[in-house]
């Protein structure tokens, strides 16, 4: 049987899904009954969803960020439609002290839902980095979703929350973050929309990946708790996040993550 394959030359495709969701990805492969959705330059860097649930595929019209020129005078440098450049490792690393979150968390969850465009729209309407709707972005104090540090800030924020509402659930944490509370609350649980999961998926994987390659003596570590730190460390040690249930493809590697593990753990 021959394989069909249909590849993205450059820029991001979206996949359009018959629920009226869709899926941003860098180019995409139909194999029969799935399709491979890749999310980067990497070859294992893909999900796989069912061809006969995607409606079609379409350019990402998002636009990407424009150089710009420094302010020169005091006028300019307070208008919002100058973005200062910003280092995003700074960015994040900030974001993740300030909210007791791994900052490897945090980028896998932008790169999960901007591939780091923060310039990136979503057709219903979420923006930036971490692609916040612009409701969410008001409730969590953020003016403009464009800026990086305030997207940033108001994302982990956000994460923040919605890892304390879950008891520090991760895969709850995801697929709020994802789907919205109101799904969770409403299954008790990770929803049964493929998407979502696969996103849970994919950013566990991600962050494993992560932290494999700062340190790989960690893929030969038995799973288990590993030891709480102090209330006043940067972040607490826990176990690896679990994978949601039926998923079709589990993360492989078995690590240690920095999330966050129960209240008590973290000073506010």
């Amino acid at each position: 049987m021959l394989i069909a394959a249909s590849t993205c030359a450059s820029g991001a495709d979206l996949a359009i899904l018959r629920n009226g969701n869709s899926i941003r990805h860098q180019r995409h492969q139909t194999m029969g009954a799935v399709t491979r959705l890749y999310m980067g330059a990497s070859a294992s860097d893909y999900i796989e969803y069912p061809t006969d649930q995607i409606e079609r595929f379409e350019k990402d019209t998002a636009p990407d960020p424009v150089p710009v020129k420094a302010p020169t005078t005091a006028a300019a440098l307070r208008s919002q439609a100058y973005i200062a450049p910003v280092n995003l490792n700074e960015v994040v690393n900030g974001a993740g002290e300030r909210h007791q979150i791994d900052p490897d968390f945090i980028n896998s969850v932008i790169r999960a839902e901007s591939g780091g465009n923060s310039r990136a729209v979503s057709k219903k309407g979420a923006q930036g980095l971490m692609q916040l709707m612009p409701q969410t972005a008001s409730q969590l104090g953020v003016s403009n979703s464009f800026d990086p540090n305030a997207n940033v800030e108001g994302g982990t924020k956000y994460l923040r929350e919605l890892l304390e509402k879950y008891n520090f659930d991760v895969n709850k944490t995801l697929a709020a973050y994802n789907a919205g509370p109101k799904r969770v609350d409403q299954y008790h649980g990770v929803p049964p929309y493929y998407e979502t999961q696969a996103y849970i998926s994919r950013i566990i994987r991600d962050f494993n990946r992560q932290k494999l390659a700062e340190n790989p003596a960690l893929g030969r570590k038995p799973l288990g708790r590993g030891p709480k730190t102090t209330a006043h460390s940067s972040h607490s040690v826990a176990a690896k996040p679990a994978a949601p249930k039926h998923m079709p493809h589990q993360p492989s590697a078995a690590v240690a993550s920095s999330l966050p593990q129960d209240p008590q753990s973290v000073s506010r």
